[in-house]
């Protein structure tokens, strides 16, 4: 008996723990900080032959160091991945995060000038 006592109230100790914690999921970045990657990224950009845009999905975080740390991009260009990587992972920006390990997703559209 006192061994199912003890699982009940293990269990239940465990249940509360997980429902405390909450998981908002990624976050947009600022309007600055959001203007701030674009002027990194630059005009040159990866594009399929024969197509005008690329549209990219970027997933970042922001270290003690306030550079930028590429998680990942998900895009139909392949050439988009290794060039959004080159250009923004371990860029320095001015943002600094609100809590630590503060995930953001950026969507991006590279028009063709």
């Amino acid at each position: 008996m006192k061994k199912l006592n003890f699982f009940i109230i293990a269990f239940t100790l465990f249940a509360l723990n997980v429902s405390a914690t909450t998981f908002t999921g990624p976050v947009k970045p600022t309007s600055q900080l959001r203007s701030e990657i674009v002027d990194i990224i630059g005009p040159n950009c990866p594009y399929d032959y024969n197509k005008n845009e690329c549209t990219a999905e970027v997933l970042f975080t922001i270290n003690t160091n306030s550079e930028i740390i590429i998680l990942s991009v998900n895009s139909p260009n392949t050439k988009a991945e290794g060039f959004l990587k080159s250009k923004l992972n371990y860029k320095k920006v001015s943002h600094t995060p609100k809590r630590e390990g503060e995930i953001f997703l950026l969507p991006l559209r590279m028009v063709k000038g």
